[in-house]
């Protein structure tokens, strides 16, 4: 236990350990189990298990483990509505102070890069990617309705409302982030310190626990959990419908992708996501890596005792 070491510490000389990882890594069970060790409690930093109800694909804690960790920030906004990293950054800074002011450790676990980077080193500009479907959309808009809809956005964005690239990058930017635009062109870190602490594994380990995953997953009713999210009001466009496992499903559903054809999909949107995952984790030379091959808990526990205390 931890939480004495930490009970009179002010924000600004807190240390959060932070676990990163690539998707299939394990670091929800990692994570878990670290937080029954040391007293702690979880935010998660995940920009699909922040919505509630849909549990599948998201792969949401077990409800045993949110019984018995404390998990905050896990299915608290509404699927049919955009829940944006800035919103996170707000929230998951609210949470930090709040277990840390009842002398628990807070412990940030997720996947999500650019909620992970927005949250220790602050909005930028550069650190959010592109997305080519909304490029796609809005590249077949003319100027002026690009315009009126950074107008929209961000009425005191200020971009060279004459350069159709320009304008395309704000609102790119605007949706993955919120307003203001000027906001992302600074990093503003927070007032504590983050221990970054990365689980990694080969490709072929990594490859084996996806491919695993998504058979569970579809065995667990992802399609049927899709159908009814949608049944349910939630457009096909929401951001947690068009991650990997409910893409594919919503896919189906609409006549676009065989069934037999789901589970190579989900593999292969998954391979791909893992590996973009580790190319934006190893330009951090911050991270303190950890293999998941073999139980990297001893080994991370003995860390931060050595580092916490």
């Amino acid at each position: 236990m931890l939480g004495a070491a930490h009970r009179s510490q002010p924000l600004s000389q807190l240390t959060v350990p932070v676990l990163l990882g690539p998707t299939g890594v394990g670091k929800s069970e990692a994570a878990f189990r670290i937080a029954r060790e040391l007293g702690a409690e979880i935010v998660v930093c995940d920009s699909r298990q922040v919505y509630d109800r849909l549990d599948i694909a998201t792969n949401k804690p077990s409800p045993d483990n949110l019984r018995r960790v404390p998990h905050h920030l896990v299915g608290v906004a509404d699927p049919r509505e955009v829940f944006s990293v800035k919103d996170f950054v707000e929230l998951a800074g609210a949470r930090i102070a709040e277990v840390a002011g009842r002398g628990r450790v807070p412990i940030v676990e997720g996947g999500s890069m650019l909620w992970a980077d927005a949250l220790t080193d602050g909005f930028s500009l550069s650190g959010v990617p592109p997305d080519p479907a909304l490029r796609r959309r809005l590249e077949g808009m003319p100027l002026e309705k690009l315009d009126a809809l950074l107008r929209r956005l961000d009425p005191e964005a200020t971009v060279d409302r004459r350069n159709p690239v320009r304008l395309i990058r704000a609102i790119e930017v605007l949706e993955a982030v919120g307003p203001p635009l000027a906001r992302t062109r600074t990093r503003t870190p927070p007032v504590w310190r983050p221990l970054r602490l990365g689980l990694t594994a080969s490709l072929a380990t990594i490859d084996a626990r996806l491919a695993e995953r998504s058979r569970r997953q579809l065995r667990r009713g992802l399609v049927e959990e899709t159908r009814a999210a949608l049944e349910a009001g939630v457009p096909p466009q929401a951001p947690v419908l068009t991650g990997i496992g409910y893409a594919q499903a919503v896919a189906h559903l609409q006549g676009e992708l065989p069934e037999a054809e789901l589970e190579p999909a989900m593999n292969l949107a998954n391979r791909r996501y893992a590996r973009r995952q580790l190319r934006w984790l190893r330009r951090d030379t911050r991270i303190r890596w950890f293999l998941a091959e073999s139980d990297p808990v001893p080994g991370i526990l003995a860390y931060l005792r050595e580092t916490l205390i």
